[in-house]
């Protein structure tokens, strides 16, 4: 007998761990995922952050079929002027601070901050890197090594050397930044850490600090970017601008496209001594860039920015009633559901997917859920998607003998 489609993924796909969720999707669309004999699920979760204007938008597949019939790849980067790349760069230039202008083009979050390392190395001439507990900035070694989760780092020493971590919202660690420091990054609103905000002061306390020591401040936005947050990216509602900012996961429009951000100034020294500081094949392809620039004009024309936090609002209203919620964090319409307890969180995404929603826990802080659907969820759907996780609360609770 021929094997099926789920076989042949558990046979020839590498796997990341031992229970994927292994959803069967045949097509998706808006905030909507479809499988096989009419099941449907509400997306929650929004390929992590990656769908901001929805599952296959119509703008974003006309952009990609159009492209693809010009030309796809041509050359490594930064050798060909393709319009798609320059289109991108100059439109993210033009709603980006003046110290915020030369885009560098990559494939991937990881990537991006693995070039924003290398940049603030061969600026500042320094080799300390400072990061912070709890956050998430990528699976490469130079990525994994700035990153928070101890438990993901131990079976993949050595990692880079001179790195230290700090504690997030920790105003009295930001001492240990010092003349030594390349650089500092941070996740404005830790992600993996499950929706940790920034204390008030703390992002400008570590700007001061960073200015003082002549350290680089890094932003990984990747997951708060493109509109999540209800602005571009978080650090315009925080008021305190990075000197180099890394972007992905929504950046492309659903195709793989992240970039890391700085002055001309800063980003110039990848030119010399040597050559060809960072380069890439595929970083910027031009169909990815022509999705991104399709999806950028797509957020910004039907003002989906505006509209995240009045979205998130309501889901933050609907689930604070639950008694077996213990807090809602948020940030526009990026948020944790707080149940204090992994084995009731993990019963409440289980009953959820069963029931014909999609969610998870974050990698760093297993007892919430994550909501972050698609920034165009309607009203309606957000109603919807609420009175599946209430029953799935309901169903867990009941599992586990509570209320």
């Amino acid at each position: 007998m021929k094997p099926n489609l789920r076989q042949l993924f558990f046979e020839h796909v590498g796997q990341t761990s031992d229970f994927p969720m292994g959803l069967e999707v045949e097509r998706a669309e808006g905030v909507w995922l479809l499988g096989p004999n009419g099941k449907k699920w509400i997306d929650l979760i929004s390929g992590v952050s990656v769908s901001n204007v929805g599952h296959n938008n119509p703008a974003v597949v006309e952009a990609v079929c159009s492209q693809a019939r010009d030309y796809l790849h041509l050359m490594v980067y930064g050798e060909v002027i393709q319009s798609p790349q320059v289109r991108y760069a100059a439109r993210i230039a033009e709603l980006l601070p003046p110290r915020l202008q030369s885009v560098y083009f990559v494939n991937s979050g990881s990537e991006a901050v693995e070039g924003a390392l290398k940049l603030a190395k061969r600026y500042t001439g320094r080799t300390e890197l400072v990061s912070f507990k709890n956050a998430y900035h990528g699976s490469t070694h130079g990525s994994l090594s700035v990153m928070g989760g101890e438990e993901y780092r131990n079976s993949y020493r050595p990692l880079l050397p001179d790195v230290q971590q700090l504690r997030f919202n920790r105003p009295e660690d930001l001492e240990q930044i010092t003349a030594r420091t390349a650089c500092v990054i941070v996740e404005p609103v830790q992600g993996e850490g499950g929706i940790q905000l920034p204390a008030p002061g703390f992002l400008e306390a570590l700007r001061r600090r960073c200015d003082e020591t002549g350290a680089l401040l890094i932003f990984d936005e990747i997951q708060t970017g493109t509109g999540r947050t209800g602005t571009l990216y978080y650090f315009q509602q925080a008021g305190v601008t990075p000197d180099i900012l890394c972007t992905a996961k929504s950046f492309g429009g659903g195709m793989p496209l992240g970039a890391f951000i700085s002055s001309d100034g800063i980003m110039s020294t990848l030119k010399t001594n040597p050559v060809l500081g960072h380069i890439t094949t595929f970083g910027g392809h031009p169909v990815c860039c022509a999705a991104g620039l399709a999806a950028l004009e797509y957020l910004l024309g039907e003002g989906l920015m505006q509209q995240a936090d009045a979205k998130g609002a309501r889901y933050e209203q609907a689930m604070r009633a639950h008694p077996a919620v213990k807090e809602v964090r948020r940030a526009g319409l990026l948020m944790a559901v707080e149940f204090g307890d992994a084995a009731l969180c993990e019963r409440v995404v289980q009953r959820a997917v069963e029931t014909g929603l999609l969610t998870e826990w974050f990698l760093f802080w297993p007892t919430a859920l994550r909501i972050a659907p698609p920034l165009t969820i309607t009203d309606d759907e957000i109603d919807a998607s609420c009175r599946i996780l209430l029953d799935a609360i309901d169903h867990a609770v009941a599992r586990a003998g509570g209320r």
